[in-house]
């Protein structure tokens, strides 16, 4: 329906608060973006300025080619569902949908056949003739995001629809959204959230956000497996990726890194070069992928202070070695409850293992 592309766009408050800078982004039509990031970084102002609701004072925004900087936020083809529902209470769910169609002047027959069309994709036939505070939470929410499908926008703008639902109603409505793009393959839709879980499951893409900019752009799984920087590699993955500081020792198609806090060496699959021997490097290892050995050749040793058994899975928790330090997690297949103040020795596959140094991954240096 609509491609979008952003060009060295900031936002500055005041003319001297800078909030976002040099954010540069192409979207086509058919994707589903997701923006994540910490609290402050940006995202919902970038999602506004894109529907117009703030204004750009840097850079430029373009939809299918055209200027949208000065265009006025009814012009630009966009629909936004918010946070709240806001939905008018006297109103029943048909005529909270079709009141966007009224103001636009369309025809009874119009309207009732897009309002009828959005009720089936969000299955809300049945509610139709009801009022908002007869519908649960996440029908009220299905009922904003049908306002938005009757219109038959060119770009859909979602600033965390889910973020009032209870855990488990956030679940089906997530998988709603994620149905609702599935019969709709060529709408262009941008989703902010704090959510990772549903930046993994519902993004084509994902926009992280830091320090007022883009830290990484690509697929959850690109991001997961082969983040360019310890920002992503943290903020992506729950719990975060573990960072153990060391030392090349080995050059070549594969890289050995000396462990001193862990007391160990691990090997990973990261070219480098005689140049990089002594090269200072944080190690990355996901939590996920720690595993027990009980052979001399392991990364870490230390004795778990904590265990949380989850059922399917086991997270313990190292003792820390420096109070400055964050702790050590190893997230194990099964259940493990007997190690608490044990000393436990762990590795990873060198495939898993990820190299950075002042910040960045070796991969793209």
């Amino acid at each position: 329906m609509a491609d979008l592309k952003l060009t060295d766009v900031g936002k500055t408050y005041g003319g001297s608060v800078e909030v976002l800078k040099d954010i540069n982004l192409d979207i086509t039509t058919g994707e589903l973006i997701v923006f994540v990031g910490p609290s402050g970084c940006g995202k919902s102002t970038l999602l506004r300025m894109i529907a117009g609701l703030e204004k750009i004072t840097a850079g430029e925004l373009q939809i299918d080619g055209e200027v949208m900087n000065d265009v006025p936020p009814a012009q630009r083809g966009i629909a936004m569902v918010f946070q709240s529902y806001a939905l008018y209470p006297h109103m029943t769910v048909r005529d909270n949908m079709a009141f966007a169609l009224k103001l636009a002047k369309k025809t009874p027959s119009e309207i009732d056949e897009a309002v009828n069309r959005a009720a089936k994709v969000l299955q809300l036939d049945d509610y139709l003739d009801r009022l908002p505070k007869a519908l649960s939470g996440g029908q009220r929410q299905r009922v904003a995001i049908g306002r938005s499908i009757v219109r038959d926008p060119k770009v859909y703008l979602f600033d965390e629809p889910l973020s009032n639902l209870d855990a488990s109603l956030r679940v089906a409505t997530r998988i709603e959204i994620a149905q609702l793009k599935e019969s709709m393959p060529n709408s262009t839709m941008i989703y902010v959230t704090h959510d990772q879980v549903e930046a993994m499951t519902l993004a084509s893409r994902i926009v992280v956000l830091a320090n007022k900019g883009i830290a990484q752009v690509g697929s959850p799984l690109e991001l997961y497996e082969t983040p360019e920087n310890e920002f992503v590699a943290q903020f992506i993955g729950s719990p975060a990726m573990n960072l153990l500081a060391g030392e090349i020792v080995g050059t070549g198609k594969v890289t050995t890194v000396a462990l001193p806090e862990g007391k160990g060496t691990i090997t990973a699959n990261i070219p480098t070069n005689a140049d990089d021997m002594g090269l200072k490097v944080n190690v990355g290892i996901r939590p996920e992928d720690m595993v027990e050995t009980d052979g001399d050749n392991y990364a870490y040793a230390g004795t778990v202070a904590i265990v949380e058994a989850l059922g399917e899975v086991t997270q313990l928790y190292f003792a820390k070695s420096a109070p400055e330090h964050e702790p050590v997690i190893a997230k194990l297949q099964g259940i493990h409850t007997d190690v608490r103040g044990k000393v436990v020795n762990m590795t990873a596959d060198p495939s898993k293992v990820h190299l950075f140094t002042d910040g960045k991954s070796l991969l793209y240096r």
